[in-house]
């Protein structure tokens, strides 16, 4: 029954963005997923915590989540240019509160790291879901990720410098596991219910006076049923 509601909502939606517009959510939402996620822990720069939401947004990642143990900041709007419209930021006041969401939803916990147990990037299996942790620019992922973690990555590198700003090193990462996870036969799009959930946020981010045109439908609603 909530589907259904939830169809006739988006149907009232619609009336209201442009075919195109309807069109465009769809073919991205195609593309979205949920089987890797990303988490970045007490980023000091601002626009790093903005730059990955953005990497995210570009190659399908649905979920960022945001440890705020220490810095408790906004996202940076300017950097994220808009992904923060299209892309789920679930926040935490400490790392342990994430890491236990995360894995009661099912992900491995895998930290980004130079480890000497790491995995590299091109080696990692792709088949189970992940939540893909990226650490502070000073220090690195804190002990409490690196305890709990249930797997290591990092990027093959050849040169002196040991390790990349986390902007770029999420970007490398995620880039590549995401397309290797569409070139797989790994069940990794939203299920129909995400698609449909998305579908109404997105309308309802993109129609102004939205909470006028809700209002309505509200009204509409209540006559239906006298």
């Amino acid at each position: 029954m909530k589907n259904t509601a939830d169809t006739a909502y988006l149907n009232y939606l619609e009336n209201f963005i442009t075919p195109e517009r309807s069109a465009k959510f769809l073919k991205v939402l195609s593309q979205r997923s949920r089987h890797f996620t990303v988490a970045v822990e007490d980023i000091f720069q601002l626009h790093n915590t903005s730059a990955v939401m953005r990497t995210c947004e570009i190659f399908g990642i649905q979920d960022l989540n945001v440890v705020e143990e220490k810095y408790g900041k906004t996202i940076d709007k300017e950097i994220a240019m808009g992904a923060q419209k299209w892309v789920d930021v679930h926040r935490y006041n400490s790392v342990n509160a994430c890491i236990a969401k995360l894995k009661a939803d099912g992900y491995r916990i895998i930290a980004t790291s130079p480890h000497e147990d790491s995995c590299m990037m091109e080696d990692f299996d792709i088949a189970q879901k992940a939540a893909l942790f990226f650490g502070t620019e000073r220090l690195g992922l804190s002990e409490e990720v690196l305890r709990q973690a249930d797997g290591f990555l990092k990027i093959p590198m050849v040169g002196f410098t040991e390790s990349l700003n986390i902007s770029s090193s999420a970007a490398i990462i995620i880039q590549n596991l995401s397309q290797r996870l569409r070139q797989s036969d790994i069940q990794w799009q939203l299920s129909e219910g995400d698609i449909l959930a998305k579908r109404i946020d997105w309308a309802e981010k993109t129609i102004k006076d939205i909470d006028f045109v809700k209002a309505r439908y509200l009204e509409n609603l209540e006559r239906g049923s006298d």
